[in-house]
């Protein structure tokens, strides 16, 4: 099975599913020529189905079952009156094993074995239970005798089963599975030129990603984001966690109250860009000059302007949905809800290539 590069087969729609922590995320997209429109989309929060997340990041799997996620599949497509069935999962970063290696200039044809050989090194688990793809993410001039820069993708075939299973049970085809992070660079970066990072805060974790080139060259992910912020206000306000989630959608950053409680964990995310950003531009010469903030908490009221003034670099909240024909009476509920969707609308954007 692909989990890099383009799916070969064209269908006129598709839709893109995102299995979170914390919700799941349909969207339905159309392809006429080069115009990408928005039919539908859905969400539906794990509190609906159970009082317990979609997924655990301690167990790198699904918490609830493969038949109860089937379930909301099928519950927000008939909702939302989705009728493709061609879709395209993302797998959580977390699930998904990311590793970058330099091989001799050489043949295309001698490439593939000289990859596999190479990978059986990096990757820390038999090579009988993953599936791993691999691209080439800078390719020399003609002739010349530079290495090959190649990033590989491997996830464990127990991950993969899953989400037969759930496509199977929601009455799906599954066209191809995606590392999130993919998703991400498909829905914003395409017209990106100089190196950037996006933060996907999440519900459990942020990834912080590095592309350049509309190619991922870095991913690092750390256990601090929107579920810890607001177990954070619960615990220090002493109030319950509906309505610490409700302060830190509301006032954010903008209550100095919820500024002391949450700055400690927000300044380690700052610390992880820093050190990532020094180490891109140690290796590569380059410098990023961009942060992109995605995923659920990336709208908190006063984080955007937090990192401009403790990362100095121009920040841009994620708004996957940009490049899109959408209905105008949307455009403000859309760009409101975007940063949530990028996953979700990339995987989609990934059935229509």
């Amino acid at each position: 099975m692909k989990l890099l590069g383009s799916f070969k087969f064209l269908p006129r729609n598709s839709v893109g599913i995102d299995i979170g922590t914390s919700s799941l995320k349909v969207v339905e997209l159309s392809r006429w020529g080069s115009r990408r429109t928005l039919k539908n989309y859905g969400e539906i929060q794990a509190s609906r189905l159970y009082d317990k997340p979609f997924r655990t990041f301690e167990k790198n799997t699904l918490m609830l079952s493969s038949q109860d996620i089937a379930r909301g599949v099928r519950a927000i497509c008939q909702e939302a009156k989705i009728e493709t069935k061609e879709a395209v999962f993302s797998i959580p970063d977390f699930s998904s094993f990311f590793t970058y290696f330099e091989l001799p200039a050489m043949s295309k044809e001698e490439l593939p074995q000289a990859v596999q050989y190479e990978a059986r090194k990096h990757v820390p688990l038999p090579f009988a239970e993953v599936t791993f793809d691999w691209q080439v993410i800078e390719k020399p001039s003609p002739g010349a005798k530079t290495p090959l820069k190649i990033l590989l993708v491997a996830v464990p075939n127990e991950v993969i089963n899953q989400y037969q299973e759930i496509a199977q049970g929601s009455g799906l085809r599954l066209s191809a599975l995606e590392a999130e992070v993919f998703g991400l660079i498909r829905s914003f970066f395409r017209e990106e030129k100089s190196p950037a990072a996006v933060l996907d805060i999440g519900a459990q974790t942020t990834t912080i990603n590095v592309v350049w080139k509309g190619q991922l060259r870095n991913s690092h992910g750390i256990d601090i984001a929107g579920n810890g912020f607001t177990e954070r206000i619960s615990q220090s306000l002493l109030i319950d966690f509906s309505k610490a989630q409700e302060l830190k959608s509301q006032k954010g950053l903008l209550s100095p109250d919820i500024v002391s409680i949450l700055s400690p964990l927000i300044d380690m995310i700052v610390m992880e860009v820093q050190n990532i950003a020094q180490s891109f531009e140690e290796r590569e010469g380059a410098r990023i000059e961009k942060i992109v903030l995605g995923g659920g908490s990336a709208r908190m009221p006063g984080l955007k302007e937090y990192f401009e003034k403790n990362l100095a670099k121009e920040i841009e909240i994620l708004d996957p949905f940009r490049s899109l024909f959408v209905p105008p009476i949307l455009e403000q509920t859309l760009k409101e809800m975007g940063p949530s969707y990028a996953v979700a609308v990339g995987m989609a954007l990934r059935g229509l290539e």
